[in-house]
């Protein structure tokens, strides 16, 4: 039984918005579904660290989560940027579990033991962003981050972001901080794609090891982490 990761799946099953026109992105669900049936068995877990989905709805989503639960393996969900049809947990584990998804839960303001590793995260923040309400988005965030460093219950706590919380350019030091207030030793984000990617951090930092994890940064391929 192992733990993977990937971030940034983008699916469009449910809306008509596929990838497939950016470089490098050219028949990326085949691509995912194969690599992910190669690697995963029924009792992996894998963390999907947002951007999730193109739908804006639980309709347009029935689609992306169904071709989630049929791939093996137990998947861990976080918001991401362009996941709209997020919603409260109530409603999310509702909409799940009616129709039959139970493959599939939500990494929101918890925390979900597997293989002795404590998986933490949240959305987390974008600090390139001046505008007024960031602040309070920033706040809602570090808050949501430290509800699930705090709900951890295994030594190792690993957290996923999907906005990386440093760049070769910039740190959000909210979080960083709050990484080392919990002893936060590995961290993996997605959301940067492309030729963005030149500003991941990757590696270790100030005693915490980064890793990008976005599906296209990955060759569509989950990552294994324990």
């Amino acid at each position: 039984m192992s733990v993977f990761a990937i971030a940034d799946t983008h699916l469009s099953f449910g809306t008509n918005k596929p990838m497939d026109s950016f470089p490098g992105w050219k028949d990326y669900v085949s691509r995912l579904e194969n690599n992910w049936e190669k690697l995963i068995s029924e009792n992996d877990t894998v963390i999907i660290a947002g951007d999730i989905s193109w739908a804006m709805n639980f309709d347009e989503l029935y689609k992306d989560f169904e071709f989630l639960n049929n791939l093996p393996g137990r998947k861990i969900i976080i918001k991401g940027n362009h996941d709209y049809w997020w919603n409260t947990a109530s409603k999310m584990n509702k909409f799940t579990a009616d129709n039959g998804f139970d493959s599939i839960s939500f990494l929101y303001n918890n925390s979900i033991e597997a293989e002795g590793i404590s998986i933490c995260g949240s959305r987390g923040w974008m600090f390139e962003s001046e505008e007024a309400h960031d602040e309070k988005v920033l706040s809602r965030e570090v808050g949501r981050i430290r509800r699930s460093l705090e709900a951890a219950k295994s030594n190792e706590k690993v957290l996923f972001l999907h906005y990386p919380p440093i760049t070769t350019e910039a740190s959000c030091e909210e979080i960083v901080e709050l990484m080392k207030e919990f002893k936060v030793k590995r961290c993996y984000y997605g959301h940067l794609h492309g030729a963005a990617a030149r500003f991941a951090v990757e590696g270790d930092f100030d005693g915490i090891k980064y890793r990008l994890i976005s599906c296209d940064r990955l060759s569509f391929t989950p990552l294994l982490i324990k």
